[in-house]
Order: C-alpha cells, then sequence, then structure tokens
C-alpha cells in the first residue's frame, strides 16, 4: 500500500481521498487538508482519472436518439514562439475536440488531430446510429451528412445569428458542455498532461451531483476491483 512518511495510508485516508476527488479538490488543496504527501495524492488521483477514462470509453459503442454534434478547441490563449493571441474556433493553433451529446443522456467527446469533413464524418459514421436525429451548426464539416444515410440532419447558422430555430433545433446542450469543462479545467492552470483524462473526466462529472458522482465512482472502482479499500501499487 502506498504510505505516507513510511506509514501506510489507512482505509479513512484512502475514502477521504476519494471523496475529495469526487467534489473536485485539487490534489494540492487535497495534500494540504489531509496531511498527505502530493505525490500520494497524485498517483490515487491519475488511478482514479484512468478507472473513469476506461469507463467512459465503454460506454459508448453506438449512440442512437436526438443527438447534438459540435467542435470545439482547448489549450492557452497565447503559444511559445507564436506572435500574438490565437485565433478562437476553427482556424485555431488549440487542440480540437469533437463531441456527441445524446440528449436526455451524456456526452461523447474524441480527441482530433483537425475539424475537416473527412475527420469529423467518420466519427459520427462510427459512433452516431444511421436513424438518429442529428443537430449540428453551419459548419461545412456536417455537409453532406443526409447523402451518408442521415436523413434527419437539422442545422442552425450561428454565422447568421441563428441559435434555436423551431423550439428543437439547436446545439446548447453540447455548448454547455464545452462551457463547463473549461471553466472545471482553468483551475488546472491549463493540462499540459493526461489532457485525454481530464476530458473523460468532465464527461463523468458533468450534471452529476456530488452525491451521484460518489455512487457511481465507487460502483465503478468495484467492478474494476480497484475499490477505496483496494487500491494499491
Amino acid at each position: 500500500m502506498i504510505s505516507t512518511k513510511n506509514r501506510p495510508l489507512s482505509k479513512y485516508r484512502i475514502r477521504k481521498i476519494l471523496w475529495h476527488f469526487v467534489v473536485d479538490i485539487t490534489a494540492t488543496q487535497t495534500s494540504e487538508l489531509l496531511g498527505v504527501n502530493r505525490n500520494t495524492v497524485n498517483r490515487y488521483y491519475s488511478l482514479l482519472r484512468q478507472i473513469t477514462y476506461e469507463y467512459q470509453m465503454e460506454r459508448f459503442e453506438k449512440i442512437v436518439g436526438s443527438v447534438e454534434l459540435d467542435e470545439s478547441h482547448f489549450g492557452a490563449s497565447r503559444q511559445r514562439g507564436f506572435h500574438g493571441k490565437l485565433k478562437r474556433g476553427r482556424g485555431t493553433r488549440k487542440q480540437p475536440v469533437f463531441g456527441i451529446f445524446l440528449r436526455d443522456g451524456e456526452v461523447y467527446t474524441e480527441i482530433i488531430p483537425d475539424a475537416k469533413k473527412e475527420t469529423l464524418q467518420a466519427i459520427i459514421r462510427r459512433k452516431v446510429d444511421i436513424h438518429s436525429i442529428i443537430y449540428t451548426d453551419g459548419w461545412r464539416g456536417y455537409d453532406g451528412l443526409v447523402d451518408v444515410g442521415y436523413d434527419k440532419h437539422f442545422r442552425v447558422n450561428h454565422g447568421k445569428n441563428e441559435f434555436a430555430l423551431e423550439g428543437e433545433i439547436h446545439i446548447n446542450g453540447i455548448e454547455s458542455f464545452w462551457s463547463f469543462t473549461k471553466r472545471r479545467l482553468k483551475k488546472f492552470n491549463g493540462v499540459k498532461k493526461n489532457f485525454e483524462l481530464h476530458l473523460k473526466e468532465c464527461e463523468f462529472r458533468w450534471r452529476k451531483s456530488n452525491e451521484t458522482s460518489t455512487q457511481g465512482l465507487t460502483s465503478i472502482s468495484n467492478e474494476r476491483d480497484a475499490s477505496p479499500e483496494t487500491l494499491n501499487y
């Protein structure tokens, strides 16, 4: 078992680390509050994020229903060696991420090399059932979805200040997720390592209460024989 100052962590402290993770307290704050070595807390947090990542990856095989599709970009507003402020949105140097939100359900994200039509539609055809109702903005990357079988494709044109048409035609859900994720990641001063783990953690956390997150994470950990009582290194 991991030790702090040559003493093994008690089950109580392991549970406290789990609780601090669930309520989204940073590793630095948890280390200070519990008097546990920062590297020890980091190892527990990393394991919990890996468990969450694996769980989220297994959940989404084929998504069917009413779905919203969108991309967003993550990263610092400035980069070393680049003079000037980075562009926003498409054309930026930031890391692009593609998202699929199942209305009244959850969200799936995938880190992508670019937001080109070929890239986006390969993921859509792999992850979204052909019978789904699809909502997107006017980005050209979504052109031609009807031609490949997605005949229930509705769009809003943000360039024309269209944000909701006829009540149901919007992508407010996935945009809400992007806002949540960017707000949450700010407290880490930008995530330079294991971005994919943090991204999947945001999927898991979105719109969940602390109680629901605790139950969910405990259940996931038990399924993988990695409950707070058995987290060993």
